[in-house]
């Protein structure tokens, strides 16, 4: 059915179909509009997608509530100042988050259709045909396609647990009341951004990871947070393998095996399964359209993002890679750029920027020390604790440190990682410090605000070739 305040006429034969009306499709939609393209959107469920409605938008506003917990009882870090504050009532917590998620919902997505009257949007499952698209029976002809129909959460192949009503990310963050205690199965970015959340609203939580916590991450950086979450409570277990889930009278049981295989078992009220994202390939007929899938399910897409079928693109977390809100938007657009204009864009996700809302946050941007030697870079290291940085020795918070990786050889910036309170929004500094090819002495020799965190970054370019223990404040 075309939503009613859309042109019905844009749908016949539209110049781009994007199935998919979450951040990406959107993106795309409206980049396509702009290039005057009559564009075909279309949509299957609540409109908006993951962002705004299960994913960045809830958690992280849910995430800055339980910090104003946690500051309350560091309040104490201050002479002469102590405060207290508790979880009073969670389920006005939750409906707080659930109106901001509407609002943001209709503002952002529902709101803005009419302002484009070449989109038609339509809702219904999607399917590739021999000629187009197929949507609840209507056939679309487009000249192109561009598939952003996003992921899911990954639910592991563990004995039992399709009998245990365990919780996602989407669930977690919809609870009525929050349980007593809560075992979470990850130790990715959602384990550890909701496992704090909910250790600082009361909850027991105790999460099992395989390897470590943002395996991902520097092993510097991932060890400093490891500490910090314990410090706060978390029973963090690694090295861990889920044997099986069961239903207890009283919750769940999780049977485990340790390294070196002891096995034991962990007993909660709920079970968070975290263990990272599917992409929604499912229902699009892309077998029979001669669409490849990449090895971890994502659509495959090439540097222009175009699957393996001609006129067809792919953009998102659809493809399995860079699941984040604003790759999907920037992918998008390039998508819609080139199947409209011949292909000219590539996507480059070289200074793509990476946050993790715990607190401290991780923030990083570029290549990890270890994925440089992977490439056969020659690289060096500088890090620097916070117990350097100005800013943090003034907050009286010293928790995180901050690494940079650079050529050998020239100099030039090819990674930096943090781990700072508020470090996303340092870390752009160093987003456009590697985009624009700077080196760790051009960035040394910028000039940067004092008493700031991302005068972190100007330090720990210092760090390659001076001690900073040495420097007065201000030194530059």
């Amino acid at each position: 059915m075309t939503n009613a305040c859309c042109t019905s006429t844009s749908t016949k034969a539209p110049d781009l179909a994007v199935i998919g009306a979450g951040s990406a499709g959107f993106s795309a939609a409206i980049r396509a509009a702009e290039l005057g393209a009559q564009v075909a959107l279309i949509g299957h469920g609540t409109i908006g997608g993951t962002c705004v409605n299960v994913g960045c938008v809830p958690s992280k506003t849910l995430i800055r509530a339980a910090e104003t917990l946690h500051q309350a009882g560091a309040a104490s870090r201050f002479a002469g100042i102590s405060a207290q504050a508790k979880m009073a009532n969670w389920r006005s917590l939750v409906a707080q988050k659930d109106e901001l998620v509407a609002a943001l919902r209709q503002a952002k997505y529902v709101d803005l259709l009419p302002s484009y009257n070449t989109i038609a949007y339509m809702e219904g499952p999607a399917r590739l045909t021999p000629d187009g698209v197929a949507v609840n029976g209507h056939a679309l002809r487009p000249r192109k396609v561009i598939i952003t129909t996003g992921a899911r959460p990954s639910i592991p192949a563990i004995e039992g647990l399709d009998k245990v009503p365990f919780l996602t990310s989407t669930s977690a963050l919809a609870l009525d009341t929050l349980p007593k205690s809560l075992a979470i199965i990850g130790g990715g970015v959602v384990a550890v951004e909701l496992g704090q959340l909910f250790a600082r609203a009361g909850v027991r939580v105790t999460m099992l990871c395989r390897s470590r916590v943002l395996s991902h991450a520097e092993p510097e950086i991932s060890g400093a947070l490891e500490g910090y979450l314990r410090d706060e409570g978390l029973d963090i277990r690694c090295g861990i393998r889920i044997d099986a889930v069961a239903a207890t009278s009283n919750g769940v049981v999780l049977s485990i095996s340790e390294a070196g295989g002891k096995a034991g078992t962990v007993t909660a009220d709920k079970v968070l399964v975290a263990t990272g994202r599917t992409p929604n390939t499912q229902g699009l007929g892309l077998e029979k359209a001669g669409i490849a899938l990449a090895e971890r399910g994502g659509i495959r897409v090439d540097d222009r993002l175009r699957t393996t079928k001609a006129g067809v693109y792919a953009a998102g977390d659809v493809t399995g890679r860079d699941m984040f809100v604003y790759m999907a938007a920037y992918g998008a657009k390039v998508a819609a750029e080139n199947a409209l204009n011949g292909d000219s864009r590539r996507y480059d996700s070289l200074a793509m920027p990476e946050v993790v809302f715990t607190d401290p946050q991780m923030a990083s941007v570029g290549l990890t020390e270890a994925a440089a030697h992977e490439r056969g870079m020659d690289v060096r290291s500088a890090i620097v604790p916070l117990d350097y940085v100005p800013r943090a020795i003034a907050a009286r918070d010293t928790r995180g440190l901050i690494k940079l990786v650079a050529e050998r050889k020239t100099g030039k910036l090819v990674g930096a990682h943090m781990l700072a309170p508020e470090a996303g929004d340092s870390i752009q500094t160093a987003a456009l410090a590697i985009k624009q090819g700077l080196t760790v002495k051009e960035l040394a020799e910028t000039i940067f605000p004092y008493l700031t965190t991302v005068e972190g970054l100007k330090l720990a370019a210092q760090a390659f070739d001076k001690d900073v223990a040495k420097l007065s404040c201000c030194a530059g």
